[in-house]
């Protein structure tokens, strides 16, 4: 049996395109074959059925509807897929044979570009790596917004891994020599997708492409590494999209020390952009930050939280704009008003370079551009560089916004290819047409109309439908006064009968004709519409990009407002001062008032490294964190919480905190951390800010404290290092070394004991703890009290230097047996409730742990609106508060 024409001819594309999904259209329906339609029922749970195709079995065959078929495709792309689009080329109904089709663009996660299935606050980025011996390249773009970003680097995997962690491409091109140590790597700690380029692709070095490509073009930013990878990114771009997209027109070329240094461990650890817990963006200082008004805004603010800045002119320049906004609430209240009636022109601008952007889009672009000369009024009187800047060099654009006002419908059809979107009086032609159309149904109506009078059919209706054009529609109970001989029937209902007369034929056909003129047309013009707009897309990405930062600053300066954050002093002498300094992400979820506010100064001589003792959950990560977010955020360019701030220019920030395993990778709790402490040691200088909580707790006591002690040597010591230091330990031998090892300086966590309880202060106090209070914490934490009291027995005896194990060999058992001793806990327990009760009439201080919910319960309470509570609403929350009552103890 051999195979149908329609069947080879997808045969012959699939052939091309076999790491792809092939959407093969056939009529209103994008159809899948074989492997491919098995696959697609599979991941989109949809049915299975088979289709004739001259073989001895039916293919399978899996189908999606034409006009819905981007919800489908975002769903496969989303699970890492290829689809290749197979179009139809040719009318099919002015077609004899085979109707031609082709693949017309190739969609993979990396080149996806529909925003209405894209995180709008979020790029989209697709990159290329390229190695070769000791150094290599990367390279990022986004088809949506039309950016492309490169760097040259060394051949190492922990600065690739940092900056992957920069962009979170969704899609990595590589090649088949690549290091699969690398490739292993990048697998376990990004989500993303590979797509394999063939080394022979990679052989051209031409910079010919990166010429015509990018109108910045430098040669003297582009070695044989970088001119490889930009080849291999954009060639890929290229076959995927099938055309050169002209909104890719200006290469950013950065190098990595341009930028603080956050390594990915610390990126993860601080919670820049997502939270360490569910690794979403509340909880993280882009979630505090971000009060932007555009999605343009958005992205760039997490760029610039991602990339903080290292030069102090560039720093200043956002904070003193910040500074002048925070001052002149009105102006920030107009701009920020202005700036939410801003359309998502970045990404509009790639609609419109990859020819497929809408008339409605269109008039979002026009109604947008309508804001501008009022934005450009606002920053007249402005007198910081970044702001009065922003008013000399914006374009306000206002010729395209008034092209597009002109030439198209308020409010247009959406879809170009169906008339509907050319406004009256901008082409004569259109406008003749459209007259034309007009009074061919002005004379339809007087047909319906002459015809009921004629026949004495009240009912008689003059229809239309796309398969028979117009027709007289009667029903069977005026049948009898049909006119047999100049109606003709043209179909039969149940209920009705359609006619035909010569008179209607004839105005069909010019209606028709008119209809058919006028929606082509009225295509042909938007087209020229568009490529007038194309045409002005460097002005438009120069405009989008001023307005982005613009929407940065103004949610900068907001937030400052809101949560009373200080303008940083910024400085070069390798020092960090807080007055007051907060945890910025911490004191949003527990309200700032409830925040105990700490000091800070650490430098590189007397205070080089803050060695922070306390118990577990006391405060100390939390105090870590704080004062690296608060430099990170002056290096922003962003105000902070604190009082006062003077803030040195830190070139990296390095953090070692929390414990996980790499169980996968081989790896234990303890081989991980020495491994990010290594990578530490060998990258910080002078000028780094390091944050090393519980160094060597994985090991052995004494293996962990010689570690630990090690480390602090060589960081005070070592003169190339001598990074600036707060370093958490439990090990309380080691407050010793302050006073012996220079720049070594003891701080605690201030805790209040109370009998057999204890409050967590919160403050950062001067000298070392005096005690770890582990078996306390463990009693905070839910632990049995038995087992808790059993603990202090056996841990009197090990400080006695009892180490016999039939010291302390009978069991908990013995201990719960004891009521006296029982009966003696409880009163103690009494008496702590009550002591902490009066400390906290007299002092100002947190709760402690175990009265966190019943402080949560009484604020509950006293929040109720009794007034405006149902009596069914009244019961339900009786219900609540009593079931939460019963769990405090």
């Amino acid at each position: 049996m051999a195979l149908t024409p329609m069947m080879q001819q997808y045969l012959q594309i699939k052939e091309n395109y076999k790491d792809c999904i092939l959407f093969f259209r056939l009529g209103d329906f994008y159809e899948m074959f074989f492997e491919d339609a098995e696959i697609v029922s599979r991941e989109l749970e949809l049915v299975l059925t088979g289709k004739s195709c001259g073989l001895e079995e039916r293919a399978p065959m899996c189908g999606i509807p034409y006009h819905a078929s981007n919800s489908y495709l975002i769903r496969l792309v989303n699970k890492g897929y290829k689809i290749a689009v197979c179009e139809q080329l040719e009318d099919a109904s002015a077609t004899k044979g085979i109707v031609k089709r082709d693949v017309v663009k190739v969609v993979t996660p990396g080149t996806y570009t529909d925003s209405s299935f894209l995180d709008e606050k979020k790029n989209n980025f697709i990159m290329s790596i390229y190695l070769k011996e000791s150094k290599g390249a990367l390279c990022f773009a986004d088809l949506s917004t039309g950016e492309f970003y490169g760097t040259s680097i060394f051949n190492d995997e922990a600065v690739i891994l940092d900056e992957i962690s920069k962009f979170l491409p969704s899609e990595i091109l590589i090649y088949e020599e690549i290091d699969k140590t690398l490739i292993s790597s990048i697998k376990e700690r990004f989500n993303t997708s590979f797509t394999s380029v063939k080394s022979e692709n990679l052989l051209n070095t031409s910079s010919l492409k990166i010429k015509e490509q990018f109108k910045n073009y430098d040669e003297n930013n582009f070695d044989e590494h970088l001119v490889i990878s930009s080849n291999v990114l954009l060639s890929y771009i290229n076959e995927t999209q099938k055309s050169v997209l002209g909104h890719v027109d200006y290469f950013t070329y950065y190098q990595v020390e341009d930028f603080l240094g956050i390594d990915i461990n610390s990126r993860r650890n601080l919670e820049l952009t997502e939270s360490l817990r569910d690794k979403r963006k509340k909880g993280s200082l882009l979630w505090v930050l971000d009060k932007t008004k555009t999605a343009m805004g958005a992205r760039m603010l997490r760029k610039w939280v991602e990339q903080p800045l290292i030069v102090e002119g560039s720093i200043n320049n956002r904070l003193n704009a910040i500074e002048e906004l925070t001052m002149n609430m009105p102006l920030l209240d107009e701009l920020r008003d202005e700036l939410n009636k801003i359309y998502d022109i970045e990404r509009l601008i790639g609609k419109i370079s990859g020819k497929n952007v809408n008339a409605k889009e269109l008039v979002s672009l026009q109604n947008s551009l309508l804001n501008l000369p009022y934005i450009k009024k606002l920053l007249s009187n402005t007198e910081s560089d970044l702001l009065n800047n922003t008013y000399k060099e914006i374009d306000t654009l206002e010729d395209i916004h008034s092209f597009l006002f002109s030439s198209l419908l308020e409010n247009p059809a959406i879809s170009v290819k169906e008339g509907g979107i050319i406004k009256d009086g901008y082409n004569e032609e259109v406008d003749e047409l459209r007259k034309a159309k007009a009074h061919g149904k002005e004379w339809i109506a007087a047909l319906e109309s002459r015809e009921k009078d004629l026949t004495g059919i009240k009912s008689l209706k003059i229809r239309y439908n796309k398969v028979f054009g117009y027709y007289i529609e009667v029903t069977k109970l005026n049948m009898e006064f049909v006119p047999k001989d100049r109606y003709t029937r043209k179909q039969t209902l149940a209920n009705a009968e359609r006619y035909v007369t010569d008179e209607l034929k004839e105005m069909e056909e010019k209606i028709l004709g008119a209809e058919e003129k006028l929606t082509t047309l009225e295509y042909e013009i938007f087209v020229q519409i568009r490529d007038v707009i194309e045409s002005h897309i460097d002005r438009m990405k120069k405009t989008s990009n001023f307005l982005s930062s613009l929407d940065c600053l103004c949610s900068l300066a907001m937030c400052a407002i809101e949560n009373n954050y200080v303008k940083p002093i910024i400085t070069k002498d390798n020092k960090i001062s807080i007055k007051e300094g907060r945890h910025p992400v911490v004191e949003k979820v527990i309200q700032r008032e409830g925040f105990i506010s700490n000091d800070t100064i650490i430098d590189d001589k007397d205070n080089n490294l803050l060695l922070i003792t306390g118990p577990n959950m006391a405060g100390k990560s939390t105090y870590m964190r704080q004062v690296a977010l608060i430099t990170v955020m002056a290096q922003i360019g962003s105000f902070v919480p604190a009082k006062e701030a003077s803030i040195s220019i830190c070139d990296k920030v390095f953090t070692r905190i929390g414990a996980s395993d790499d169980l996968a990778g081989g790896k234990s709790t303890f081989m991980v951390e020495m491994w990010e402490v290594a990578n530490i040691l060998k990258n910080s200088t002078k000028e780094s800010l390091i944050l090393l909580d519980e160094v060597g707790r994985g090991t052995s006591t004494y293996d962990g404290l010689s570690i630990a002690w090690a480390v602090i040597e060589f960081i005070c010591e070592n003169k190339s290092s001598k990074a600036k230091t707060l370093f958490a330990t439990h090990y309380h031998e080691l407050t010793s070394l302050e006073g012996k090892i220079s720049g070594v300086q003891n701080y605690s966590i201030a805790v209040k004991k109370l009998k057999d309880d204890i409050v967590f202060l919160r403050k950062i106090i001067k000298g070392s703890a005096d005690d770890s209070y582990g078996i306390e914490v463990a009693k905070l934490a839910g632990i049995p009290e038995q087992v808790t009291n059993r603990a202090k027995e056996i841990l009197v005896i090990l400080e006695k230097g009892g180490v016999n194990t039939s010291e302390v060999s009978y069991t908990i058992v013995d201990s719960i047996n004891a009521k006296e001793e029982v009966s003696s806990i409880e009163v103690v327990k009494e008496k702590s409730k009550k002591n902490i009760k009066e400390v906290r009439q007299t002092e100002q201080m947190q709760l402690g742990f175990a009265d966190l919910e019943k402080e949560k319960l009484i604020a509950e309470i006293s929040n109720i609106d009794i007034i405006n509570l149902t009596p069914m609403d009244s019961l339900n929350k009786l219900y609540d508060i009593i079931k939460k009552a019963k769990t405090i103890i």
